[in-house]
């Protein structure tokens, strides 16, 4: 019998098979959870019918408990490869025939979380394969007196390094360094909003997606969408900018090669360094671009 979350409800032929029996959830056989039949069904009908947003609420909670991220492969600051990770999910739809057939039994009844393997798109012999040659790069220089700032831009360096864009793929910089807030490290720094100066959680990361809009301007990859600021910056050449903003302008590009690149970025002292790696097998064509003196 297959079922669906789609129909919203289940209504069972035999409503002599609802009973207020608990069903016993497990994983590696401990018991994790309890449920009370009652408590999924709509009340007052006379039929057994399971309220279907209750029960996805409750699957997403334990899918929110019991699913571990899998991690790609990526190098330490040595260049060393630290191995990819396998996660695993819940299997929904397993879970979900298994959950509508014991929650009508009319006996209690025990079930097994049914568990997925979940894959990193990145192991380390696609990681060994790309980090073989450089294709661009790009340096640029900061104030490391400045400390509220060199933590941003440490920050959002950290959130780019080791990225993989595979062929094909838009990269986007608010998408991959997140939301910049305070829980995650930031702290206010100078920024400039509409033309003036001004101070805003995460200051001085638009030196990071500058570098890095150059450093692939260099290895010749297609720039999707890219702004300047409303006023010169320092640390980079006129024109050669990329402004980001959570609730503003993003910077992406797209990877129109035939391999996969990695970036790999740092800061090292006064300078943010960021390299684009690939396959030797890579068909490129990188551009010239301007440098500032560092």
């Amino acid at each position: 019998m297959i079922f669906s979350l789609i129909m919203g409800y289940f209504l069972l032929t035999q409503p002599s098979t609802a009973s207020t029996d608990h069903l016993i959830i497990t994983k590696d056989g401990q018991t994790v959870t309890i449920v009370n039949r009652e408590e999924f069904t709509f009340p007052q009908t006379g039929l057994p019918l399971i309220n279907s947003r209750k029960y996805r609420s409750f699957l997403d909670k334990l899918d929110n408990q019991f699913s571990v991220a899998p991690e790609n492969a990526s190098l330490d600051p040595n260049g060393m490869i630290i191995p990819e990770r396998t996660g695993s999910r819940i299997h929904r739809q397993a879970f979900t025939e298994q959950f509508y057939s014991y929650f009508f039994s009319p006996e209690k009844a025990k079930m097994e979380i049914p568990i997925l393997k979940v894959y990193p798109k990145v192991d380390s012999e696609l990681l060994s394969d790309i980090r073989s040659m450089r294709i661009g790069r790009y340096v640029t220089s900061f104030n490391p007196q400045n400390k509220k700032r060199s933590n941003n831009i440490q920050l959002a360096t950290k959130a780019i390094n080791n990225h993989v864009v595979f062929p094909g793929e838009t990269f986007s910089f608010n998408k991959v360094v997140g939301k910049r807030t305070v829980a995650k490290g930031y702290l206010r720094a100078p920024v400039i909003v509409r033309g003036e100066f001004s101070e805003d959680i995460g200051g001085g990361i638009c030196q990071v997606s500058s570098t890095l809009y150059n450093a692939v301007d260099n290895a010749g990859v297609k720039i999707v969408e890219r702004f300047s600021h409303s006023r010169k910056v320092p640390y980079i050449p006129p024109g050669r900018d990329a402004t980001v903003s959570w609730y503003g302008p993003d910077f992406e590009f797209k990877n129109n090669y035939n391999q996969p690149i990695l970036i790999r970025a740092r800061t090292l002292g006064h300078l943010l360094i960021i390299r684009v790696y690939s396959s030797e097998n890579i068909n490129y064509l990188p551009r010239k671009v301007p440098y500032l003196p560092y």
